[in-house]
């Protein structure tokens, strides 16, 4: 009954406010997150939340819309926009959330701060603040 009212809800909005209320049921994950060549807005490798969409094909994160590379490892995307390239992967427990590439310096987005420190913890890991 409630899907039907969206049904109905939805033909009535126009096309980015359609486009929006997909986003909204877009799966939100806590990822790290490395660009291959380069820094994410001031630092090497982030862990942040990104949206991610038709079952993991297509990411958002911070105004980027991500799409996994057709080839290679499952992590890979390519930004639409800029071509840039990067590597998304889950967040561990123990720390080691990058690929294989030497350790980077890391910055945690302020909105996932509470949920990282809090993962983090469950595994008796102490979290520098």
């Amino acid at each position: 009954m409630a899907a039907m009212a969206e049904a109905r809800e939805r033909r009535y909005l126009s096309r980015g406010q359609v486009m929006r209320v997909a986003s909204e049921a877009a799966k939100r994950r806590l990822v790290y997150i490395e660009k291959k060549d380069g820094d994410i807005d001031g630092a090497a490798a982030r862990i942040g939340w990104v949206a991610f969409l038709d079952g993991g094909l297509r990411a958002h994160y911070r105004g980027r819309t991500l799409t996994r590379a057709a080839e290679g490892s499952q992590g890979n995307y390519f930004d639409e926009g800029s071509g840039d390239e990067y590597w998304i992967s889950r967040i561990k427990k123990t720390g080691s959330h990058a690929h294989f590439a030497p350790r980077v310096a890391v910055r945690i987005d302020p909105d996932a701060r509470y949920e990282y420190r809090r993962l983090r913890s469950s595994a008796g890991v102490q979290v520098r603040r």
